[in-house]
């Protein structure tokens, strides 16, 4: 399969300004250049009726969230989606992906709460796990002051994100189904730091996402490297994927997490939960966010929200 025109076109620009990789940087210097990549990158911030920050209480200390409600939103009763960025656990925040929150809230006529968690290396696993669910079940306890359905939240992300919405859906099962959550949006996910599928092996060069890339976010997330075998930083590895929600999960063709975000759908559809599984040909990773570069990420985008919007249907 070849590579979209314009992702193998980004790629060359990237390697022909020979910009150090984020693992030749500290992950000070790595945040400055995924940001300055994402200004470049990002497309015009989509409106939507309200945009709002909020800071409530964490497990070890405050969590900034910001929360995006579209004009088609009723003022009560409305889904909702909490969504993680991606980053590796140590790059990106609200403003990574504002353009995404945005674009997924106009979208789907869904309500959409960005949770900034706290990153690696400050703080190791599971910080940004213990957040991500700290706000989720934030998010569900608050929900009919905040205009939102508790009946219809969902969670998602992309990236190291969607690794901690499968996560998440996990601790929300074993704490006997609460916080409630009606559905997971797993975009190109990250679910097990093993790193040895074929698609690692096939495009873990020259495709924006290194291998390299991958064991320098690994190290600075985890406290030693038998944490990858939790299910918490690995959710392929958990032991069951019964009673958890519907999926909808999104994988790129020269992405090297390909193969195991396919395999986390397809043990999902082995315990029995309904998934729709969506490879996007001819994109790599981390693509989504990229419409000023990438012209195919705004139709994709809107087809991940008329799934959002169908998994959380009254």
């Amino acid at each position: 399969m070849m590579l979209d025109r314009d992702a193998a076109q980004m790629l060359e620009a990237i390697a022909s300004a020979a910009r150090p990789p984020w693992d030749a940087l500290s992950p000070e210097e790595a945040r400055a250049s995924y940001m300055a990549g994402r200004e470049a990158t990002m497309p015009a911030p989509m409106p939507v009726a309200e945009v709002r920050d909020i800071a409530i209480p964490g497990p070890h200390g405050a969590i900034p969230l910001r929360l995006y409600r579209p004009a088609t939103a009723p003022a009560s009763g409305s889904p909702a989606l909490a969504f993680f960025h991606g980053g590796g656990w140590v790059l990106g925040n609200l403003e990574s992906h504002d353009g995404v929150c945005r674009h997924l809230a106009g979208r789907s006529g869904c309500v959409v709460v960005a949770v900034d968690y706290r990153l690696a290396p400050e703080h190791k696993f599971p910080g940004a796990l213990d957040d991500a669910f700290a706000a989720t079940r934030w998010l569900a306890a608050e929900a009919l002051a905040l205009g939102l359905d508790p009946t219809r939240l969902a969670v998602g992300g992309d990236s190291a994100g969607g690794n901690l919405a499968a996560a998440a859906c996990l601790l929300a099962r074993e704490a006997g189904g609460s916080p409630a959550i009606a559905f997971q949006l797993l975009l190109y996910p990250a679910t097990d730091f093993a790193m040895d599928t074929g698609s690692h092996r096939s495009f873990g060069e020259g495709h924006l996402l290194t291998r390299a890339n991958m064991v320098w976010f690994r190290d600075h997330y985890l406290n030693h490297p038998g944490e990858a075998a939790d299910w918490r930083a690995s959710p392929l590895r958990a032991a069951s994927l019964a009673g958890l929600p519907p999926a909808y999960v999104l994988t790129a063709s020269h992405d090297p997490l390909r193969d195991e975000g396919e395999a986390f759908a397809l043990r999902l559809v082995e315990a029995g939960i309904p998934v729709t599984l969506w490879r996007v040909p001819g994109l790599i990773h981390g693509f989504l966010p990229m419409g000023k570069a990438i012209a195919a990420s705004g139709a994709a985008l809107d087809r991940v929200a008329a799934a959002l919007r169908a998994g959380l249907a009254g």
